[in-house]
């Protein structure tokens, strides 16, 4: 049994992804045995809430994960999350080489924190974020996830990675997301890993190549180590770099880095928008875009080109390219934000046409295209548009039971 806790846990998508895994390969592999989850911008927790309702209050934290002593974190064997996208720098290194100080509210310091922290290290890790931390920041770019890496590298962690578009393996959103496993030292798949065939792995012998299968050659691809303390990374990679050296695929191992720029090679069977839909009947009207509401609609998602005045007065151009509308019901969806909810017209809001004419998406729908069960976030005191957000918020949960499935050959 694999012990895992689940950190940003939101409403769930990583656990409900490992049980699905769980179903597949027909063993209580993965056992989630702690969760956290905390919303720092609004007083009533409504993820926590829809996760304590679905899996029960015991093992559930629901307060910064900043404010949670390292001693009431049970030992685990695996850590999974997807934490949020921020500005990764080191502020500054303490005197022992134990620490790092990482800027107050940046939540992948509290990841880091766990790892150093803990004397029987979890063996695998699983993260999730948006794919602009492979080249983050602009004026540095690269430096946010070299960060990352160098110190899961110091941790004794190998780390895979791979830059997913959902809708690439038959998920029904195109959402795009870099998902990294980490190997530590003391598991089996790390000892797995050979430093001079780190191409290999990342082509066709990984984890992720073999769960979301790629053509057999790079586009293009390049190695190098990654070199310095934390600190030296932070304050100097990717200065005078126009383009980041992480390339959307890749492998790090004892400071030795392969990267390659990967393409999907997936021919089964996509998921549209149109396999999604509920019954036009079970739509409430509210969902229904009006006559009179239809030509704001129409200009949001249009193009333009036209002068604008900021708050201060100062005018300038503005211009931006046109979107389908509505939706392409015979396509995946594009990525579900988390202002999807509520009535007022929106440019990145989905419409799409029914028999009944044209309308937003329900809840149940926007659950679907992230591949929850419907309903997950139905609870008491949750508005559609709360429940929107959340889903805005969420990952593909089709992703992560993949690679648990794939991970189950190697932790079982």
């Amino acid at each position: 049994m694999i012990k895992t806790i689940e950190l940003f846990a939101g409403v769930g998508g990583f656990r409900v992804g490992l049980e699905r895994a769980n179903k597949i390969i027909n063993k209580d592999l993965y056992d989630v045995i702690w969760s956290n989850q905390w919303e720092p911008s609004t007083k009533t927790q409504h993820a926590s809430l829809i996760y304590e309702q679905i899996w029960g209050k015991e093992g559930h934290s629901n307060i910064s994960i900043e404010d949670v002593e390292i001693k009431d974190i049970p030992d685990h064997d695996m850590l999974v999350g997807g934490f949020p996208c921020q500005d990764y720098s080191v502020a500054t290194t303490l005197k022992n080489s134990k620490g790092l100080l990482g800027k107050k509210g940046v939540l992948w310091w509290s990841i880091h924190k766990i790892l150093s922290e803990k004397k029987n290290k979890p063996k695998y890790l699983i993260l999730e974020n948006v794919d602009r931390l492979l080249k983050s920041p602009s004026s540095q770019r690269g430096r946010d996830f070299a960060v990352m890496l160098k110190g899961l590298d110091e941790l004794g962690y190998a780390v895979e990675w791979r830059v997913i578009n959902a809708s690439d393996y038959g998920f029904p959103q195109r959402r795009r997301r870099i998902f990294f496993i980490g190997y530590h030292k003391t598991s089996k798949t790390y000892k797995k890993i050979k430093s001079d065939e780190l191409d290999n792995w990342v082509l066709s012998e990984g984890i992720m190549a073999k769960g979301f299968p790629i053509s057999a050659n790079a586009i293009s691809e390049s190695y190098f180590d990654i070199k310095g303390d934390l600190k030296d990374i932070s304050d100097n990679f990717g200065v005078g770099q126009k383009i980041s050296p992480f390339l959307n695929s890749g492998l790090l191992i004892n400071g030795h880095i392969y990267t390659a720029k990967t393409v999907q090679n997936f021919d089964g069977k996509k998921t549209i928008i149109k396999d999604i839909l509920v019954d036009d009947k079970i739509v409430p009207k509210e969902y229904y875009i009006s006559e009179e509401e239809l030509d704001k609609w129409k200009y949001l998602k249009g193009a333009k080109k036209e002068i604008r005045k900021s708050s201060s007065g100062f005018e300038y151009n503005y211009a931006e390219g046109s979107m389908i509308f509505p939706d392409s019901i015979h396509e995946p969806s594009r990525t579900i934000i988390t202002g999807e909810g509520g009535q007022s017209p929106s440019r990145f809001k989905h419409v799409v046409h029914t028999d009944k004419g044209l309308r937003r998406l329900v809840p149940v729908e926007l659950e679907r295209l992230n591949m929850f069960n419907d309903n997950h976030t139905k609870i008491e005191g949750v508005s559609d548009t709360k429940r929107a957000f959340l889903m805005g918020n969420s990952l593909v949960v089709g992703i992560v039971e993949k690679i648990a499935e794939i991970l189950s050959a190697e932790v079982s």
